[in-house]
């Protein structure tokens, strides 16, 4: 690896990528930007689009899943990759390529910002509502300032070290609640009544549905670039080595592939071919897939499943809201050409995107579902921007002949599904 440089541009400081390997028993200790970003890509695209992927459709999109991840991978690896060997982040890595390539990302990442947090926060809300018993008075609007209030708590008092740790307990409940669930549902076995047709995904009426579970699966590219700040956040008191950056990645990233898959196997046995509207209102969607939790496996798994949704959104909210706080404040930064981002700036993002997301919440939730599949599809649009942008910053570097080659398929996956996307929209074909 070439030999890493100290970059002064955020809150916290650059990684120092020793060259001298920790103790194996050390490896776990570094474990956290990974898992932050697991965190944040556990959410609309798991617990809502990938649930509903197998509710609709069975096992059919299964396969689907597995190859948006596996082609997304590289550009979300070379995140770190980047980190680790320069010691800037890709936001930096975007200015050093131009000016115009940073004010196209800030402006996606200003939107993407205030738009996730409002969706995952109404989400976490609605869950909440759910679980809360009527008689406390508790409506979505006011558990929405709960969910919020609480986020800014624990990030402006305890900045990363909180979201570390708690990120860390959110997704490893996550998991245990999840391999619980599915292997329940599978002792129920199937719910497909007698005489059911199988509809089937592979037609341009639903195009626009895989777009969007391909979106956020596991999350849109530009996470990549949060995960390469929370990198320098992680490490501003002790070294990092590369190996251990990459070893933290591949958790996170595989953690959040394998549950997507499960949140598949959720959908498919639990509530595919019942003969049951799916509702495409997110909140009302996990609201019936409580419900008809309860009602296959027994009333006793309404509050796990209760507590698993909830432990989804909330671990989602507190994630994306530090992430785009500090993607904004170093995309401000560089556009400014300020040699350091104060620990104030980065607080204000924080307060700004919680507020005006709590905002969209409290006046705009009646249009947040379209809000939400326009943003899901914009990311994969957008995805092959940011794509091929990550590959360029490392292509030059050392990579293997099957992370080159994985990168090119990738490329082509994703260009070929938006040309397709946009060739439906304009009518030219289906």
């Amino acid at each position: 690896m070439p030999t890493q440089r100290r970059s002064s541009g955020a809150a916290d400081t650059a990684p120092n990528a020793s060259t001298t390997p920790p103790p194996a028993r050390h490896r776990l200790a570094t474990l956290g930007p990974g898992i932050l970003m697991a965190s944040a890509a556990i959410g609309g695209s798991h617990l809502v689009s990938s649930t509903q992927a197998g509710a609709n459709f069975g096992w059919q999109l299964f396969g689907l899943v597995i190859i948006a991840n596996v082609m997304k991978y590289p550009f979300f690896r070379f995140g770190p990759q980047y980190t680790a060997e320069t010691g800037k982040s890709l936001v930096e890595g975007y200015a050093d390529k131009g000016r115009a390539y940073l004010w196209v990302f800030f402006a996606l990442c200003a939107v993407s910002s205030v738009v996730s947090t409002a969706g995952v926060a109404l989400l976490a809300a609605s869950i909440l509502a759910f679980a809360v018993p009527a008689s406390w008075g508790l409506g979505v609007p006011v558990l929405a300032v709960v969910v919020i209030g609480s986020t800014l708590v624990l990030l402006l008092t305890g900045r990363y070290r909180a979201l570390d740790w708690i990120s860390k307990l959110i997704v490893t409940v996550l998991a245990l609640v999840t391999v619980v669930a599915v292997v329940f549902a599978a002792m129920a076995g199937s719910q497909m009544q007698p005489g059911f047709v199988e509809p089937s995904p592979w037609n341009f009426a639903t195009l626009g549905f895989l777009i969007a579970l391909m979106g956020w699966m596991p999350a849109p590219i530009e996470v990549s670039a949060l995960n390469s700040l929370w990198i320098k956040a992680k490490v501003r008191d002790r070294d990092a080595n590369p190996k251990d950056i990459l070893f933290d990645f591949n958790v996170g990233f595989v953690t959040s592939a394998v549950l997507a898959l499960f949140f598949v196997a959720l959908g498919a046995l639990v509530q595919y071919g019942r003969g049951t509207e799916i509702s495409t209102a997110s909140g009302a969607y996990i609201a019936q897939l409580i419900a008809m939790y309860a009602a296959t496996i027994g009333p006793w798994a309404a509050p796990m499943m209760t507590l698993l949704a909830f432990f989804v959104m909330y671990g989602t909210t507190i994630t994306v809201v530090d992430g785009y706080a500090r993607a904004n404040a170093e995309a401000v930064r560089l556009l400014r050409g300020r040699p350091a981002m104060s620990r104030g700036e980065l607080s204000a993002w924080t307060v700004g995107i919680a507020l005006v997301g709590l905002v969209i919440v409290l006046f705009m939730a009646s249009s947040l579902a379209a809000m939400l599949n326009f943003a899901m599809i914009s990311a994969f649009v957008t995805a092959p921007v940011f794509a091929w942008l990550n590959f360029s910053l490392v292509r030059r570097g050392r990579l293997s002949v099957a992370m080159r080659v994985l990168a090119w398929a990738g490329l082509a996956f994703l260009i070929g599904f938006t040309l397709l996307f946009g060739a439906n929209l304009l009518g030219l074909v289906g």
